[in-house]
């Protein structure tokens, strides 16, 4: 079989002198349900790594991995530093992961340029926005009051809400118009949408974007949930389609 190769995006941990494992090391982590995720479609992911910092060596860069690879999926994670979208952080803990942008930006960057698909995740669809001129909720429940929860750390993956997918749009072509129920992780959140994209799904209690896409000619789009964590027997939406429609668009990209 001729395989698909995904990449994935790398969470960073950086030196952390409190933590056991080569606390003064830079790591790289994917979680392994993003991976499976890929694999459940018959995809190969591919763990792209940071391409600057002390120990880099060589002349690797993001465009070489968007020649090589198909796609990209943009990892969730880490809050999106607010000076990425020209704002101070409200709250030091809200300071984010400068280096971590920069290097995400540098591969949605490349891959479009390469012609291949871009999907984001959570944090992922905040950094595509981000990345093409938009701003975040630094917090959603400190900017928009009246919100609802949109992350229960005790329960994390556990906390559900609806969205509605707006009529319309590509979205809903793939999980039809309406009210569909899904996992909500994140603190953070879409305010202003970037320039040439379109919003596909909100959250009907407060408004807040769950889903967005490009407009134009490249495939560029995420969802605010988290697609790899559902499970069928919890009564949410099955995100095959999601994943089939980014698979499908990179096939097309390798042989247009």
């Amino acid at each position: 079989m001729d395989r698909l190769k995904i990449g994935i995006s790398a969470c960073f941990f950086h030196p952390d002198g409190e933590r056991k494992a080569a606390p003064s090391k830079t790591l790289l982590w994917i979680e392994q349900s993003t991976a499976h995720w890929l694999m459940s479609e018959g995809a190969l992911p591919v763990m792209i790594p940071s391409l600057d910092g002390p120990t880099f060596r060589g002349n690797v860069t993001a465009a070489d991995y968007a020649r090589e690879l198909d796609g990209v999926l943009m990892h969730g994670g880490a809050d999106v530093w607010p000076g990425s979208y020209g704002e101070e952080p409200l709250r030091p803990e809200w300071h984010g992961d400068r280096l971590r942008d920069e290097y995400e930006m540098a591969l949605v960057r490349a891959f479009s340029a390469a012609g291949k698909p871009v999907f984001g995740i959570c944090r992922g669809v905040q950094l595509i926005n981000v990345a093409h001129g938009g701003t975040l909720y630094q917090d959603i429940t400190t900017q928009k009051p009246g919100a609802r929860v949109h992350r229960d750390a005790e329960i994390y993956d556990l906390n559900f809400h609806e969205v509605d997918v707006l009529p319309g749009t590509r979205l809903a072509g793939l999980l039809k118009a309406g009210r569909h129920r899904i996992n909500s992780v994140h603190h953070q959140g879409i305010k202003d949408i970037a320039p040439g994209f379109e919003v596909e799904a909100v959250s009907p209690d407060d408004g807040v974007i769950e889903a967005i896409r490009h407009a134009g000619r490249s495939w560029v789009a995420g969802v605010q949930w988290h697609p790899e964590f559902h499970r069928p027997e919890l009564g949410v939406v099955d995100d095959t389609p999601l994943l089939r429609d980014f698979l499908h668009a990179a096939r097309a990209a390798r042989n247009p």
